[in-house]
């Protein structure tokens, strides 16, 4: 924080879009009319306006409401609302409508619910699969707390890129990511890695007070248990009440971390200060 409580001011290379033209303004009414939810709204994503100008959006399953509380996380938290059985076919038909060809569905954390939503996952990616035939379909996917059995339901779907993020290195857990465990989402990758061949994707956010040991670290671990793509990005604090921004990471370190995940053997590596779990998805796998 600088002088009077003023929020920090982001460095030159942490520029925006804003939001505009007619794609934008056509994603937007489909959302909107289907009454759908956007992760790119919901966690405030810098990209909106990029992505959503190509007719791609994160879909946001199961409400807009996470039953955890991470502290680097914009969406709300608490009670969420019952789940909406039309939900997966408003999504198809909102894919079919975009014409797009990659779909990203993520949902927030629901560990009210036996199987954290992975019936529903699985419904909407069948959807979305019987709408929009040849559409490539992406799922970012929270630890079901570990629930192998649920990890199983979603990759039995017709569901190309299994995305689950691991946010940080482990010693950061306990404050950033309180409720999840860092060894728990390896080993949901590594579940959804060893069914069929499909590709597993993970990623990080970076200057929350991580040394590059560590996030090499993660990345060994990461290949470890056969992930495919990675995302590294500048964690950007949302609020006051979120955990603290220790540091901006540069361009230039993030090219160095980027080059290093290549040589680990990643197939595909994103790596950058405004580069998000979505960002260039569509790009992500042939």
């Amino acid at each position: 924080m600088s002088a009077a409580g003023a929020p920090r001011r982001h460095p030159p290379w942490i520029k925006v879009r804003a939001p505009g033209g007619p794609e934008y303004v056509e994603t937007l009414g489909v959302v909107r009319q289907l009454g759908l939810h956007t992760v790119c709204e919901e966690a405030r994503c810098p990209n909106l306006g990029e992505c959503w100008a190509h007719r791609t959006a994160t879909f946001m399953l199961l409400g807009d409401t996470c039953t955890r509380k991470c502290s680097f996380c914009a969406v709300a938290h608490g009670r969420p609302l019952a789940v909406d059985p039309h939900e997966p076919s408003r999504v198809g038909e909102a894919v079919a409508r975009l014409r797009l060809r990659h779909v990203v569905v993520t949902s927030v954390n629901r560990d009210d619910l036996p199987d954290g939503g992975a019936a529903h996952f699985a419904a909407t990616a069948w959807a979305i699969s019987r709408a929009a035939p040849g559409c490539r379909i992406e799922v970012l996917v929270p630890d079901f707390q570990g629930d192998r059995r649920a990890v199983a339901t979603v990759v039995a779907a017709p569901v190309a890129v299994f995305n689950h993020n691991v946010e940080t290195v482990p010693r950061l857990y306990r404050r950033v990511r309180p409720g999840a465990r860092y060894e728990r989402s390896l080993s949901v990758l590594e579940a959804a890695r060893g069914k069929g061949s499909r590709l597993t994707k993970a990623g990080l956010m970076l200057g929350l007070g991580e040394g590059e040991d560590e996030v090499l670290e993660v990345l060994r671990d990461l290949r470890g248990v056969g992930c495919d793509i990675l995302t590294l990005g500048q964690y950007l604090r949302p609020s006051a009440e979120h955990v603290p921004l220790e540091r901006y990471v540069t361009p230039e370190e993030f090219t160095h971390l980027g080059r290093i995940a290549g040589e680990m053997g990643f197939r595909h590596v994103e790596s950058g200060a405004l580069v998000r779990s979505s960002y260039h998805a569509w790009a992500h796998a042939p």
